[in-house]
């Protein structure tokens, strides 16, 4: 005999996952940044207002200059300009944009040049960064390449190169040198001394070992020969 037939036992339903936290919500508004910066710039000092004289925010503290912040979701040309304007008025200017906005490589470097100051804006949670100090700004000097801009300009004969020339080989003080020594050997072969003094070029030794633009041809040891005298131009 059979054993009776049992429908299947209904399935349960699976159990419900915990949904993840849902991310801070971005900024979409300019007037979203202002709570942030209102919180920070007090800690300071300073009594905030907003929408003040067409900026978007002005703190005072005391009888000193009023400190300018700027506010804006992206970092545009029309926020650099904005900020620059407001130089006219206020030694401190700010410009404060979210977290992602500042993320682009150069705004820094950028800020502290034009001697602006960069408040980063990550949210209401983690509050106001401050990126940038505002502040004249001079870059630090690099004596090494002044030393060569000089160099180059006090041994370049005449001015052989126009300015803004492109596309075209320019005629640098060590090809004019170059091109001295390529005509002392356009009478034939001589000796690396005897070029020096006859091309007035005390780097001809290194010029004929190193034949940047293979025009010269060693004969033996100490004498060169001009291998090709159109390419020498």
């Amino acid at each position: 005999m059979t054993a009776p037939h049992r429908p299947p036992a209904p399935r349960r339903p699976p159990a419900a996952r915990p949904r993840p936290a849902s991310p801070r919500p971005a900024a979409t508004r300019e007037v979203d940044l202002y709570p942030p910066v209102k919180a920070f710039l007090p800690r300071e000092g300073f009594e905030v207002k907003g929408e003040v004289g067409g900026c978007d925010v002005v703190a005072v503290r005391g009888d000193e200059p009023p400190v300018i912040v700027e506010l804006k979701l992206r970092f545009t040309l029309g926020l650099v300009l904005q900020a620059l304007d407001r130089l006219r008025v206020a030694d401190t200017v700010y410009l404060a944009v979210p977290a992602a906005a500042a993320r682009r490589r150069g705004i820094r470097p950028l800020c502290r040049r034009l001697g602006l100051g960069l408040l980063v804006v990550h949210g209401p949670q983690r509050g106001v960064e401050l990126a940038v100090e505002p502040g004249p700004y001079r870059p630090p000097r690099d004596r090494r390449r002044a030393a060569r801009l000089l160099a180059e300009h006090a041994r370049r004969a005449g001015d052989p190169t126009p300015g803004g020339a492109t596309r075209v080989p320019i005629m640098t003080a060590y090809r004019q040198e170059a091109t001295r020594v390529a005509d002392v050997l356009a009478a034939g072969p001589a000796s690396v001394a005897a070029i020096r003094v006859a091309a007035a070029a005390p780097n001809a030794g290194r010029i004929l070992a190193r034949d940047p633009y293979g025009w010269f041809e060693r004969v033996e040891r100490g004498t060169y020969r001009l291998r090709d005298r159109t390419a020498a131009r």
